[in-house]
């Protein structure tokens, strides 16, 4: 089957053919030579790579739309309440939140550092949007697809509790600042874990590549019966990484007003907020795609259908543990992360380990 990119390159070079055909045929001494500009290798190659990142990213972020709309309705059945109720089930009070965030006054605090105060937002939103790129559909849809993709997408992960730590401290405030460092410490704490339960993927697959550790379990089983401990250790760390419920200390606003984020407003605050659903949705499909066999499913549906249906399922359960249980203090946050996420992290690798040097699979 044909990769969105093969599709979009045939596109644009019919596309790009039949314009330089019109300039030709115009005849006009000033443009000549577009029409073998229009129809040389580069140009053609630029235009389906740009028209494939819009087509992915609209993709992603109405994908984003859909997890808001699905986190209201489903919190407000565990809450016994209608949830959203404007336009088609609720769906476009996301365009309306939209809209009132985006005509709202941009204000910097006084004694803010301005420079960091912006470049810590920006540093939100374009490591959201990288990862993004990292992540594959299905192994016809995608930005990039490298050998090392799940490690440059856990590398840019990283770069979460800098920008956090900065944008708090640059706010002057001191609810940011305690706000930015309980985050970095929690995000710290959970990533160490994290990073050891893709270890133990890595180690069973022998890839670095999302197609390359689904296509292990489309040959083998899916990763959730052997390693069943580090699904369940990436699953609470990764709501940890996406500081929901109940780890969303570090945002609480009984806690802390709103966390790191307190001073930022209109747009800016609209979309640090989309990226916490950005990254919500990030840590589903890497779940999905290293335990539950990413796309693998019955070939008579797309492969993006089963990706994003075992995404959203995954979701769900996020969504669950925020309506079923409370928030918790920092210090529980931290030993949890240190003295039981780590331990089980550990065990999941050994067992790793065993599976691998017995050649079970």
């Amino acid at each position: 089957m044909d990769t969105l990119y093969t599709v979009l390159y045939d596109l644009s070079d019919w596309v790009l053919g039949l314009l330089a055909y019109i300039v030709d045929w115009t005849r006009l001494d000033f443009l000549s030579g577009l029409a073998d500009w229009l129809v040389s290798e580069p140009v053609v190659v630029v235009v389906a790579v740009l028209l494939q990142a819009l087509i992915y990213f609209v993709t992603l972020l109405l994908l984003g739309l859909c997890f808001i709309w699905m986190e209201r309705k489903f919190l407000g059945r565990f809450m016994d309440r209608r949830g959203t109720q404007i336009g088609v089930l609720g769906f476009f009070q996301n365009f309306a939140d939209g809209v009132k965030v985006v005509l709202k006054e941009h204000i910097v605090p006084k004694a803010a550092d301005r420079g960091l105060f912006e470049l810590a937002a920006f540093g939100i939103l374009a490591t959201s949007f990288m990862l993004l790129g990292c992540v594959p559909l299905s192994p016809q849809f995608y930005i990039i697809d490298v050998d090392l993709a799940l490690l440059l997408g856990l590398a840019i992960f990283s770069f979460a509790p800098f920008s956090i730590l900065v944008g708090g401290w640059a706010s002057n405030n001191k609810y940011t600042l305690i706000g930015g460092m309980r985050a970095a410490a929690q995000l710290i704490a959970l990533e160490i874990p994290l990073l050891l339960v893709v270890v133990s993927v890595v180690l069973m697959t022998g890839s670095l590549s999302f197609v390359g550790i689904v296509s292990w379990q489309q040959e083998h089983l899916w990763l959730a019966f052997p390693l069943f401990i580090g699904m369940l250790t990436f699953l609470v760390a990764g709501i940890g990484e996406s500081e929901r419920v109940p780890f969303d200390l570090p945002e609480a606003e009984a806690e802390l007003v709103e966390g790191w984020q307190t001073e930022y407003g209109d747009v800016r605050w609209g979309l640090i907020m989309a990226c916490d659903y950005l990254r919500a949705y990030i840590m589903c499909g890497l779940l999905t795609m290293m335990f539950l066999g990413g796309w693998d499913g019955p070939e008579f549906i797309w492969a993006e259908v089963w990706y994003l249906a075992k995404t959203f399922i995954v979701f769900f359960f996020f969504v669950w543990i925020r309506a079923a249980m409370v928030r918790i203090r920092t210090d529980q946050i931290l030993m949890l992360g240190w003295k039981k996420l780590l331990p089980l992290a550990v065990v999941n690798l050994l067992v790793a380990v065993i599976l691998k040097t017995a050649e079970v699979f």
